[in-house]
């Protein structure tokens, strides 16, 4: 994961709401964000309800869920937030990063399936968690992108594909960029490896999220794997 450098005097501090039922873990959180001079913590929720709540009257930029919480849990949470059931939706909305004990929970996935734009783990060290909300807020990047594929493929394998209609829509450039997505590359590096510019590559994964269905790079490549456009190796 590469992260990214911002200037507090230049850019506006990255907005975070916190939903966690743990008072302690929320505390810790809080502590470790309002350290940084480019990010600050806008608002706290101890339940899924009360998260999307929050979310709406705030209007963060970036939402740490943690997946189990009373009420609702994260993945339900995610998709009212993202427009599942009257909420913000679209591009437009906040990147929510689930927070999980483990990588593999089948918690985590479904809620990347639903838009969550990426997990963290409860363990992450301090410098981790900082690095990944900056991340998210901040670049075309997958977060993690090795243990998003891994789950993907991990789905994939117990399920069988379905082909979509998209597949037969993407131009073969197209192609060739929602496989460099699923790698996990930035705009700027998908550009060296196709000689184009970024603003090219830019264009070419709008089409792919256009035509793929997807809210972000996350959600595309599920939906590659998914459908069997990408093989798990």
């Amino acid at each position: 994961m590469t992260e990214t450098t911002t200037d507090a005097r230049t850019v506006d501090p990255i907005r975070v709401v916190l939903a966690d039922d743990e008072r302690m873990v929320r505390t810790a959180l809080r502590v470790i964000l309002d350290a940084e001079p480019d990010l600050t913590v806008v608002g706290e929720a101890a339940t899924g309800a009360e998260a999307v709540s929050v979310v709406r009257e705030l209007r963060p930029d970036v939402v740490l869920m943690d997946v189990r919480m009373p009420e609702i849990d994260g993945i339900q949470a995610t998709r009212h937030i993202l427009g599942g059931a009257g909420g913000d939706g679209g591009a437009d909305g906040p990147r929510i990063v689930v927070v999980t004990t483990f990588e593999n929970d089948a918690y985590v996935y479904e809620a990347l399936r639903v838009g969550a734009a990426g997990f963290l783990l409860k363990r992450a060290a301090p410098e981790e968690l900082v690095s990944a909300v900056r991340l998210v807020a901040r670049t075309d990047s997958l977060l993690y992108p090795a243990a998003v594929r891994g789950l993907a493929a991990e789905h994939a394998r117990r399920n069988p594909p379905t082909a979509p209609p998209w597949a037969a829509r993407l131009t073969e450039r197209e192609a060739e960029v929602l496989r460099h997505m699923a790698k996990g590359l930035a705009n700027a590096e998908i550009a060296g490896l196709l000689g184009v510019g970024p603003a090219t590559v830019k264009t070419h994964v709008a089409a792919v999220l256009a035509k793929t269905g997807a809210r972000d790079r996350t959600q595309a490549v599920i939906a590659a794997y998914e459908s069997g456009f990408i093989t798990p190796r």
